[in-house]
């Protein structure tokens, strides 16, 4: 007596859905005999891989919602308050996962072919769902690169050659939801990160591979994975966060915290912690990294005090009290690369600072030239609120948002090579310059756009539309 076809068929379907959740409970197969197996690098994984379990897709659960508990492939509890997992928790997430792969085959490993869709070379079924539609998706690539040996210094050192050309302007929106990217080559907008609502600040990380964003709405810390430009970790903050810096190699964070006792919060972005809360006892609007990267600089903004924190102890150094209150800040160097001078924007003073930094001392005040009042801009807050410093350390651009202008200053004799009005859009509110010190651009917040200026002739040669009032911006090299 022979079977039906249909009852073939459906036999072929069972055992094969059989055979593959077998496949899926047994210990992951070995590399091929004779051959040497690629190392995992554990550094590269708790930087790339454990984003990706934490990572919201749209209408998908999250990794950690199942792995967590209930299913082999169980994960470390995250702790208490935690958006992330501690180094002891990673290094267990780390020997787990890894069993879960085939070293030097991500073809064949289970981690990889199990959320992935059945037409893109994935397995029959995944209780958790099917996250990658082909082997081409950014996440997918990522697994596939650890499993194939990349380490965290390869990435490192590939992603900062691939920067080179791909220098990007961040932009955030400080009554919106999102951050733009700007490509300064073409002056479009080629990204836009969703869902952080007030984003303060942000910088990109030297490598190229991750956004860091400043959340007001949440108090947290975000990193957006550059790639995907979607937030795969939030970290919590101490207290309401203003803007922040990064230091030269990527490693810690410093977040201005505005909310009293205020400070400025340091965190460890390999371990996606915060590491350290560095007490000023005044609310603190802006820090920065000194272009060596030796110190981080915090202005603050309730009294006039600059605290400047060494890098290498994360312990305060020295302060300098003035008799405003401290607002955007700017470097430039000597020529052993040193800081020589911070220029500093302060409370209701229409012009900058101009303070020695190994003397720790004040020694000028430059004022903006006076205006009509008819031709005065007061939206309210502060009169001067933007400035940047050439590479070279020869060009000092500030923003002038009473006279609504931009002004050009030569270093370090200060004087004034030229202007422009802002016409036709008011506010400019914030300034980065491209790496090669060419163009500036400067957030309109009043207007909505991010004005490209010539540093050269000081002509505005582009207006890119943004968000809802942006201000913070920063340059970075991304992937």
């Amino acid at each position: 007596m022979t079977r039906s076809k249909t009852w073939n068929r459906r036999w072929a379907v069972t055992c094969g859905a059989a055979a593959l959740m077998l496949v899926w409970a047994m210990p992951t197969a070995v590399a091929q005999e004779g051959s040497t197996p690629a190392a995992l690098d554990y550094e590269f994984f708790t930087n790339n891989v454990q984003p990706i379990f934490l990572a919201k897709r749209e209408g998908h659960a999250r990794c950690v919602s199942c792995h967590i508990e209930g299913t082999p492939m169980r994960l470390q509890p995250l702790s208490p308050g935690a958006t992330t997992w501690n180094d002891e928790q990673s290094h267990k997430n780390f020997e787990l996962v890894r069993t879960r792969v085939v070293p030097g085959n991500p073809g064949i490993s289970r981690l990889l072919i199990h959320p992935l869709a059945n037409e893109g070379g994935g397995d029959l079924y995944h209780s958790g769902g099917k996250h990658w539609t082909s082997k081409d998706d950014p996440e997918w690539q990522t697994l596939a690169a650890w499993v194939q040996g990349r380490t965290a210094a390869q990435a490192a050192a590939t992603s900062g050659a691939s920067a080179a050309g791909k220098v990007r302007i961040i932009q955030t929106n400080s009554a919106g939801d999102n951050v733009h990217i700007i490509d300064p080559a073409s002056n479009k907008v080629v990204g836009v990160i969703e869902g952080i609502e007030v984003g303060h600040g942000a910088v990109g990380d030297p490598n190229g591979r991750w956004i860091y964003v400043s959340n007001e709405a949440e108090s947290t810390l975000d990193f957006v994975d550059v790639r995907t430009l979607r937030v795969m970790v939030k970290v919590p903050l101490s207290g309401h966060p203003n803007n922040l810096g990064i230091g030269k190699d990527g490693r810690k964070v410093y977040v201005s915290v505005r909310s009293e006792p205020g400070g400025v919060d340091i965190i460890d972005t390999v371990n996606r912690r915060l590491h350290k809360t560095v007490r000023t006892n005044h609310g603190i609007h802006n820090t920065y990294v000194t272009p060596d990267g030796r110190y981080a600089v915090a202005g603050s903004t309730p009294v006039g005090r600059i605290n400047v924190i060494d890098t290498a102890t994360d312990e305060l150094a020295w302060y300098l009290d003035v008799d405003l209150g401290i607002r955007p800040m700017a470097f430039d160097q000597n020529p052993d690369g040193s800081t020589r001078y911070i220029f500093a924007q302060l409370s209701d003073f229409n012009g900058f600072m101009v303070i020695d930094f190994a003397a720790r001392k004040e020694l000028r005040r430059i004022k903006f030239p006076d205006v009509p009042a008819a031709r005065q801009v007061k939206v309210g807050g502060n009169v001067s609120h933007g400035v940047a410093v050439t590479p070279d350390s020869k060009i000092l651009i500030v923003n002038s948002r009473l006279n609504n202008k931009v002004y050009k200053y030569s270093l370090p004799d200060f004087k004034m090579l030229g202007e422009v009005e802002m016409t036709g859009g008011i506010d400019p509110n914030w300034v980065t310059l491209t790496p090669d010190g060419k163009t500036a651009y400067v957030a309109m917040s009043g207007s909505n756009w991010t004005s490209a200026i010539d540093i050269a002739s000081m002509k505005e040669v582009a207006r890119i539309p943004v968000g809802a009032v942006p201000k913070r911006n920063s340059t970075a090299r991304l992937q």
